[in-house]
């Protein structure tokens, strides 16, 4: 009978423990407020804003266009030598 009851009192302590993690797991992914802007350090500036993902998949199009544009003019230079 003692045995049945720390067992039941082991296994509500773990879930107490296992329950509060996932809280401030959670609570982490939740913004504090609606608009709220990311705390920062003094001295450094804000951090931006996370962009849309298309917005991102845009801008990195054009950084792999502009490098191998790059690319192939320097191989022309160095094929015209």
């Amino acid at each position: 009978m003692l045995r049945l009851v720390f067992g039941v009192l082991g296994l509500l302590v773990v879930v107490l423990i296992v329950g509060g993690l996932a809280r401030k797991q959670l609570q982490a992914l939740v913004p504090a407020a609606p608009g709220a802007l990311p705390a920062t350090q003094e001295g450094l500036a804000p951090t931006r804003a996370p962009q849309r993902p298309q917005q991102v998949g845009q801008d990195v199009g054009r950084e792999v266009q502009r490098a191998l544009e790059q690319g192939a003019a320097t191989r022309a230079s160095e094929a015209g030598n």
